[in-house]
């Protein structure tokens, strides 16, 4: 089998998970990351089930990601004087293991460090693609070539727009957005989050790094905004006129916000695809079936998309054409599965109705006690565990 050098444009989730298992199979792999250096923060993201953990075991990272997981124990829905209303039920949005994204890139970096290529602050222009293999143009490096391209950058993938088109072909926007930074835990919360509800908008609190600092987190309903992504002053003045006023810890945290370390803003949205390949191109992760951070699914799906994709090339003894193929077959069902778990949610998760608010923090407060609970924590554990996956080491 021929050493494939296989460029991978990402350094999160799928990124690195796909450069680990291509180096195991003895291919080249070689990471680029728009940003200057590991993206640090972000949300808490988790793993559930078989299919996630023993990719994970073999990975030989189970054991680091269960060290610094952020052991919330409970999430608090409160009023605007912060008293608590509801409780939710500790198992229904966390899995077997829970951590904050920022930390899982650091494990999945430390995993992959010594024998892939990062190259950090840079992207691709161009794709050229001939008989034998891709040419690649950088904005500040010099052009390079590789036998194969894959895009895991995101929702916003710069390689699928290079190689699919535009994104609006393709993103589906779910009718909010979400911020999420770093504070200060000044409400000493242990182990703990607490969630302010209004109508068309949420506000959260919980703490990260054992108790030491917190997350925040606003979701609030809108069509698709004109925004900039990079531009931080515009989206905090976004974020600033919708929650300004709003009460509880709203206008604390948005004091906080301006100088938050890591402060992140985005629509939340899907991406649906009739294929993920093309050609010597291929997607993986969000990139290719996002299924929104509202289906508790994306880091999973992520990767389980790069085992297979990885894996398939391998079987195939490097032959794209074949690989590529079995790759989509693998996983279509599988995405389409996860996907489906992000659908709706935005409407109970920020519902804009005052109806519908008031409710919601009554049904939270008999949710734990209802026979339907267990059967929405089975159903999330279900769809994590519905692909049966391939040992490619024979």
């Amino acid at each position: 089998m021929r050493s494939l050098n296989v460029l991978i444009s990402g350094a999160s989730v799928a990124g690195p998970a796909l450069a680990y298992w291509l180096d195991r199979h003895g291919f080249k792999p070689t990471i680029v990351e728009r940003a200057p250096a590991l993206r640090e923060g972000g949300h808490a993201v988790d793993f559930r089930g078989n299919a996630h953990l023993s990719v994970l075991r073999q990975m030989g990272v189970l054991d680091k990601l269960e060290a610094v997981q952020t052991d919330i124990t409970s999430t608090w829905y409160v009023n605007s004087e912060g008293k608590h209303q509801a409780r939710m039920p500790d198992d229904l949005f966390s899995g077997d293991v829970e951590i904050l994204r920022g930390d899982l890139a650091r494990v999945l970096y430390d995993a992959t460090k010594d024998r892939t290529e990062y190259i950090f602050g840079d992207s691709i222009t161009s794709l050229t693609e001939d008989a034998d293999g891709v040419n690649v143009t950088f904005e500040r490096g010099a052009p390079r070539r590789f036998d194969l391209v894959i895009g895991a950058d995101g929702l916003h993938s710069n390689t699928r727009r290079l190689t699919f088109g535009p994104e609006e072909n393709f993103v589906k926007h779910l009718g909010v957005y979400c911020s999420i930074f770093t504070v200060g835990n000044h409400l000493g919360l242990d182990r703990t989050g607490h969630a302010y509800l209004t109508p068309g908008k949420l506000v959260s609190m919980y703490t990260a790094n054992g108790n030491a600092e917190a997350r925040a987190v606003f979701y609030f309903a809108s069509p698709p905004l004109d925004l900039f992504r990079r531009d931080v002053e515009q989206q905090q003045a976004v974020l600033a006129k919708h929650f300004a006023g709003n009460g509880w810890q709203s206008d604390r945290l948005l004091q906080e916000m301006r100088h938050a370390p890591d402060f992140y803003f985005d629509s939340v949205g899907q991406v649906r695809m009739d294929s993920w390949t093309r050609g010597r191109v291929a997607l993986v992760g969000d990139a290719a079936y996002c299924p929104s951070s509202l289906s508790g699914m994306g880091s999973g799906l992520a990767l389980i998309g790069a085992y297979v994709l990885a894996g398939e090339l391998a079987a195939a003894h490097g032959d794209h054409r074949v690989a590529f193929g079995r790759y989509e077959e693998a996983m279509r069902d599988y995405a389409a599965g996860c996907q489906k778990m992000g659908d709706g949610v935005a409407s109970y998760m920020v519902p804009e109705s005052r109806l519908l608010s008031a409710f919601l923090k009554q049904y939270y407060k008999v949710m734990p006690y209802m026979p339907g609970k267990k059967m929405m924590v089975a159903k999330t554990r279900k769809v994590a565990e519905n692909i049966a996956l391939r040992d490619y080491a024979n």
